[in-house]
């Protein structure tokens, strides 16, 4: 955070037994004390509300204002939430649209196909399931909402890290690339060619890499401004998506994943939506 505050190890940082830092806390509670009743708050109210002495809360509010998430009033010193919380807060509306818009489509890809699709998201070097629509065949895959899995060796992490910065792909490598399988491609060479070839063909394959028996098929879905912001993918097993089975399926995901980009309000310079679903087939 900012330079007033002191450094995570400093001997005077107290630190709970749960592993929470006092000042993260106090920092948090701070922010939570605004109310649409009470968008303004000066720091003697603030510390009475909190039960914290002045000097703490002033420190707290000068570093939070400094990184913009309080601003202070220049006519009367007080202190109100600042816009690095609104623009946080676009973030976790942007998923939450992409749910509600998407679930409608996922459901017709589900139907179409009889395989298990998903909805997911980049959570660090993992990905995230924000749906799961699970196939109603006898044998299926089996996606926990919530629950992570690497994304180096998941066809929607691949689609992820394909569009994502290049930081972002460099913390998944500086990590040890774990196997799932004795399919999984731990060569971080690979990995990054691997990455190339999706951002060029406009979708990721999993081929039994990240759960032995599944085969699986990504795509990317972009946001308005063009980010890739989640990925539908489509899974099932072997028995069932044979390779050539699973390459005949490429077109549909990608046309859903078109399809719900178009709803987030996602339109390509080209105006040619589907294109990579053309080149699929």
């Amino acid at each position: 955070m900012s330079t007033n505050s002191e450094p995570a190890d400093h001997p005077s940082e107290k630190q709970g037994a749960s592993g929470r830092l006092s000042s993260v806390t106090s920092a948090l509670r701070v922010l939570k004390v605004f109310s649409e009743e009470e968008v303004e708050l000066g720091i003697s109210s603030i510390a009475k509300r909190l039960a914290l002495a002045k000097s703490t809360v002033h420190r707290l509010a000068v570093t939070l204002a400094a990184e913009g998430f309080l601003e202070q009033n220049p006519d009367n010193g007080r202190y109100r939430l600042g816009l690095a919380l609104f623009e946080r807060g676009i973030l976790v509306r942007r998923r939450m649209d992409v749910s509600n818009l998407g679930l409608p489509l996922l459901a017709a890809l589900r139907d179409r196909t009889q395989e298990t699709v998903h909805l997911a998201i980049l959570a660090q070097t993992s990905i995230m399931y924000l749906y799961n629509l699970e196939s109603a065949q006898a044998i299926g895959m089996r996606s926990y909402l919530g629950a992570r899995k690497p994304a180096f060796c998941t066809a929607e992490g691949r689609v992820l890290l394909a569009f994502s910065p290049p930081e972002v792909v460099a913390a998944v490598l500086k990590e040890k690339l774990e196997p799932r399988t004795a399919k999984t491609v731990t060569d971080p060479k690979a990995l990054l060619r691997t990455l190339d070839e999706v951002r060029n063909s406009g979708y990721a394959v999993d081929d039994e890499e990240s759960e032995v028996g599944m085969r699986g098929v990504a795509a990317p879905v972009r946001d308005i401004g063009g980010s890739v912001v989640t990925a539908v993918g489509l899974a099932g097993p072997i028995q069932r998506l044979t390779k050539k089975e699973l390459r005949g399926l490429v077109p549909q995901v990608v046309a859903t994943a078109d399809a719900v980009s178009a709803r987030l309000g996602y339109r390509p310079r080209d105006g040619m939506l589907g294109a990579t679903a053309m080149r699929a087939t």
